[in-house]
């Protein structure tokens, strides 16, 4: 095949693309868009939207109504989606952005699971010339006393956190929020300033900050976090961290085909 045929059919292949992005962005409501207006929004002629569109529709990743002639995404748009996301491991997701993080802030990282009442630490990263944090992968912490576990208890429902009450709140230090409306509250501020923080709940002279991990429906299944001494982990650096944290919590919550868009995590952080 010679190089200008090559050019021609990646150029008709980026324009097909494009077509078919324009669509799914700009379809709505599952009605569909017309072929007048496709060919308006991007400049090219209706015989080129049909020409461009022809193997999408054969493919079933676009249908083209009958009676109106719109056309909207098909269910080989489903088919591919399912297979993308079962093809995905949060760990495996998670696991250069983590390091990436971790070099950031030069703190310990961690990534949990959440498995009621608890969360399930499942990856850590650390940085060797800093203290040890005792985390262990594979280890469970319940999660009313650990910032992960509030990062995702606050985008869960009432049910989830009746639970993690239920399952009793003892203290393990000090600090320990031990109250179910006070952890109520505190769940109201995570949400309001997109981080959670362990503010020596769990470890008497450790201060974490974590953020939500969403999937494709939204929803949070897991959290990751940075952890450090309180001798460096001081209020002013938690409110540097937290909006780094989220903006992570993001990245990796996309690739897994969570639609939630922040502001990249500059929320004003409340009081703690």
């Amino acid at each position: 095949m010679t190089a200008p045929v090559r050019r021609n059919q990646a150029t008709s292949l980026r324009r097909a693309l494009t077509v078919l992005e324009h669509i799914r962005d700009h379809a709505g409501s599952g009605r569909g868009m017309s072929l007048t207006r496709i060919a308006e929004d991007l400049g090219i002629s209706k015989s080129t939207v049909l020409r461009l569109t022809s193997p999408f529709m054969e493919s079933d990743l676009l249908v083209r109504d009958r009676e109106t002639g719109w056309f909207r995404l098909g269910h080989g748009t489903l088919r591919l989606g399912q297979a993308y996301l079962s093809s995905l491991d949060l760990r495996t997701v998670a696991a250069e952005p983590l390091r990436l993080l971790q070099h950031t802030v030069g703190e310990t990282c961690h990534l949990v699971v959440y498995e009621p009442p608890d969360v399930v630490y499942i990856d850590k990263v650390e940085n060797e010339t800093n203290v040890r944090m005792g985390s262990r992968i594979g280890s469970r912490v319940p999660a009313y006393r650990t910032a992960v576990g509030k990062a995702i208890l606050a985008w869960l429902g009432e049910e989830a956190f009746r639970v993690v009450v239920a399952a009793g709140m003892p203290p393990v230090t000090v600090h320990t929020v031990t109250d179910a409306e006070r952890l109520r509250r505190e769940l109201d501020r995570v949400r309001r300033r997109g981080y959670a923080i362990d503010d020596r709940e769990n470890e008497p002279e450790v201060r974490c900050v974590a953020a939500p991990v969403f999937d494709h429906t939204d929803a949070p299944i897991g959290a990751l976090s940075v952890s450090g001494l309180t001798t460096r982990m001081t209020p002013a650096r938690v409110r540097e961290v937290g909006p780094l944290v989220v903006r992570t919590g993001m990245e990796i919550s996309h690739v897994l085909g969570s639609s939630r868009v922040r502001d990249g995590g500059q929320q004003k952080a409340a009081d703690h």
